[in-house]
């Protein structure tokens, strides 16, 4: 609308202030003309700032919150898979990225493989030593998602440990995730009181830093929490590490209570969440997002063969896209 109304401007100048002295105007432009050579600049600025707020749209959905946000106000709830990088190998992980995405993942989780993930039950743990017994570095697994994030349409966050953090520099490390076209971050094993730093550093690169709560967290603190998390706040449905379990906590619809009462913020869960019937309850008792770890990293982890693996994660990825609202 902008610049078609700066080219309807500038023709009714150029146009209305030709008389039909045409001789007169070739020697002097009447007063108010409008040449199009002047009006070529103006109008080429309106296309730029034009195309640079359509990006700046763009990047604002593409972001986690942003993500989120679109869901809600389609009444959707998302779904957020995980997986660990570089197991069975990076070239697998890529292409699982890629079928995540293709099934409809509203954010991806890509666990950088570490050897004393805290936070993560037996099945993870097994995934990261594999993928760090084959070699797998931090360098190998941003260089790949470097590559891939192009070809994602839905946001991208790394789950990874405070200490490959600290290891490179908190700036260092940020700028080098930003770089590769990460969105935001899980790291589990910092306390609300040291993020701080992370989350400053963080900011200054556009990168959205997501603090967890669980069943155990105070009232006090989960408010805390709630209001520094950003992107999302992961609900840990569970006592415990990661892993797949039968049934997901009744307890899990009044933290979810708790937790809105104190923050507009969208809440997803995770920790424990494997089937359809487990997303679809934790959608219907009013979380935001679902997040599915452990199931996903068997499937790839523990299939006969890579491609066996791939289709396998493919059929579990969209039977539970389908179970969600």
């Amino acid at each position: 609308m902008a610049l078609r109304a700066a080219s309807a401007a500038g023709s009714a100048s150029s146009f209305s202030a030709a008389g039909p002295r045409r001789a007169a105007a070739a020697a002097a432009p009447a007063a108010g003309r409008v040449s199009f050579r002047s009006a070529a600049p103006a109008a080429a600025a309106v296309r730029a700032a034009a195309v640079a707020a359509t990006a700046a749209v763009a990047a604002e959905k593409r972001s986690i919150s942003g993500t989120f946000a679109e869901l809600r106000e389609r009444g959707k709830t998302a779904f957020v898979p995980f997986i660990t990088a570089g197991d069975p190998d990076l070239a697998t992980t890529a292409k699982a990225l890629k079928i995540l995405d293709a099934c409809g993942s509203d954010v991806i989780e890509l666990g950088v493989p570490y050897s004393d993930p805290l936070a993560d039950g037996p099945v993870i743990q097994a995934s990261a030593t594999r993928a760090l017994a084959k070699g797998t570095t931090f360098e190998d697994v941003i260089s790949m998602v470097k590559d891939v994030v192009p070809e994602l349409s839905c946001p991208l966050a790394l789950f990874t440990y405070y200490n490959p953090i600290l290891k490179r520099g908190i700036p260092n490390f940020m700028s080098i995730v930003k770089e590769a076209g990460v969105h935001g971050l899980v790291v589990p094993d910092v306390p609300l009181e040291e993020t701080d730093i992370l989350r400053s550093e963080a900011a200054k690169y556009n990168l959205e830093l997501v603090l967890l709560t669980t069943p155990t967290t105070p009232n006090e603190r989960m408010e805390k929490i709630a209001q520094a998390s950003e992107g999302f706040i992961y609900l840990v449905s569970t006592v415990g590490v990661t892993g797949a379990r039968a049934n997901v906590s009744g307890k899990v619809e009044s933290l979810l209570q708790d937790i809105k009462k104190v923050t507009e913020k969208p809440v997803a869960v995770g920790f424990g969440v494997s089937t359809p019937e487990h997303v679809k309850q934790i959608a219907g008792w009013g979380a935001d997002g679902v997040i599915v770890g452990s199931a996903m990293v068997r499937l790839l982890g523990e299939a006969a063969s890579p491609e066996e693996g791939l289709k396998r994660l493919e059929e579990l990825a969209k039977n539970l896209k389908a179970a969600l609202p």
